[in-house]
Parts: C-alpha cells; structure tokens; sequence
C-alpha cells in the first residue's frame, strides 16, 4: 500500500516548479538578489578574515606577556574572543551590503518603471 517510489518520484519532481511561471521581471529580480547575496557573502567573509587576524593578535600577544591576562584567559576565553569579533563582523557586514545592494536594485526598478 501507499505511492509507489517511481510515482512520487514524478510528483516531487513536477512540483518543484509549481503551476505558476515566473515573468522575465521576476526572473531578473531573482537574479539581482542572488548577486546580492553573494556579493554580501564576499564582503562579510573580507571583512571577518580582517577582524579575525585583527582581534588574534593583540589576543595572543597578552596572553604571552600580560599577567592578568595570562592568569585569566584559558583557551576557550581566547577562542570566544577571536571568534566573536570575526562573527559579529562578518553579520554586520554582510547585512549592510546586502541592503546597500538593495536599495540599489529599488532605486533601479523606480527609476524604469517611470521610464515606461
């Protein structure tokens, strides 16, 4: 009993793309925001290899030579430090290229929906 493996193969695939096809403005708007998004990636994982080598260092050199921070600081402590500062930039700046990104992509639909 149940859906034979062949036929919900069928409608799983068939599915996928649903009843609705997608207008050539949709499409191109699909496009941009995936060329946002990567761009934002890009910009973010710059931008968290930059924190993460700018947070390391000082880090690690007073764990070396400062006494509280050597007292203080386990392992763990100095990972979450490194890491916190490269994942918080990474978000910050991933988001704002994003949104940058978009408000171009709504100043450029403005501007050629009025052009029409």
């Amino acid at each position: 009993m149940g859906i034979p493996s062949e036929l919900g193969d069928k409608m799983l695939v068939s599915n996928k793309r649903g009843f609705l096809i997608a207008s050539p403005a949709e499409d191109r708007k699909i496009l941009r925001t995936k060329q946002c998004t990567s761009e934002g990636v890009r910009a973010g994982f710059k931008a968290a290899s930059i924190a993460f080598v700018a947070s390391a260092v000082p880090t690690l050199a007073a764990v070396r030579m400062v006494p509280w921070a050597k007292a203080n600081l386990n392992y763990t402590a100095q990972a979450l430090i490194i890491s916190a500062a490269s994942i918080a930039s990474y978000f910050i700046t991933a988001d704002k290229t994003i949104l940058e990104c978009a408000r171009k992509n709504a100043q450029l639909e403005d501007a050629l929906r009025h052009n029409q």
